[in-house]
């Protein structure tokens, strides 16, 4: 049966911003200490490399974290928040261009009691909604940092069956970059309405 991951060509696409709505209804993949967790993504955020004033690579930041933001799409950055939460992103793009997409909420779909033990709750829709709720829920931390998309720790596939219409996908302003002066108002987040695994509406 072939593979149903995203090939590293579709994490190259130089429009970060289509791809962030077009990762809506696919499904995420972890196997992480043997365990898989799986769930369909509900809530996406685009950061564009050099000229978006909320990323990371603004202006060409390279840092020891930034780093693997200048490598070709296809492999994973995940950065510690607040000293907290481990928030897990997705780089896109060819070499050098620095755009990313920010996991933000999952609906879980297998391994929702190893979500629930790593998460320490019950069943809720903050089990795997918010970035670092998710990461946590799907065991991912900065171990992965730089992890390939393409192989078998964590992975994008195509949804089977997602029961999202175009019509349930939302475009709002990103979550907490006030600082990012105009750019705080683009309208870079997409979530799925119709589903209660959403951070905030």
């Amino acid at each position: 049966m072939p593979s149903k991951k995203l090939p590293v060509s579709y994490y190259q696409n130089n429009d970060v911003v289509f791809l962030a709505k077009d990762l809506i209804g696919k499904t995420i993949v972890s196997m992480v200490d043997g365990k898989r967790t799986s769930g369909t993504i509900t809530e996406t955020e685009a950061y564009r490399g050099y000229d978006d004033k909320a990323c990371h690579a603004h202006l060409g930041r390279f840092t020891e974290r930034t780093k693997v933001m200048y490598e070709s799409g296809g492999v994973a950055y995940v950065y510690l928040c607040y000293g907290i939460h481990n928030l897990f992103n997705i780089i896109t793009n060819t070499k050098d261009n620095a755009d990313a997409i920010l996991i933000r909420a999952v609906e879980p779909v297998e391994g929702i009691e190893i979500m629930q033990e790593r998460r320490g709750k019950e069943l809720d829709k903050t089990l795997t909604s918010g970035p670092g709720n998710f990461s946590k829920a799907f065991g991912l931390d900065r171990s992965h940092y730089g992890e390939d998309l393409t192989g078998n720790i964590v992975w994008i596939e195509e949804s089977k069956e997602s029961n999202f219409r175009e019509s349930d996908i939302i475009e709002s302003k990103r979550i907490g970059i006030d600082y990012a002066e105009e750019d705080k108002d683009l309208p870079w987040r997409f979530y799925v309405n119709s589903s209660k695994f959403v951070s905030k509406r």
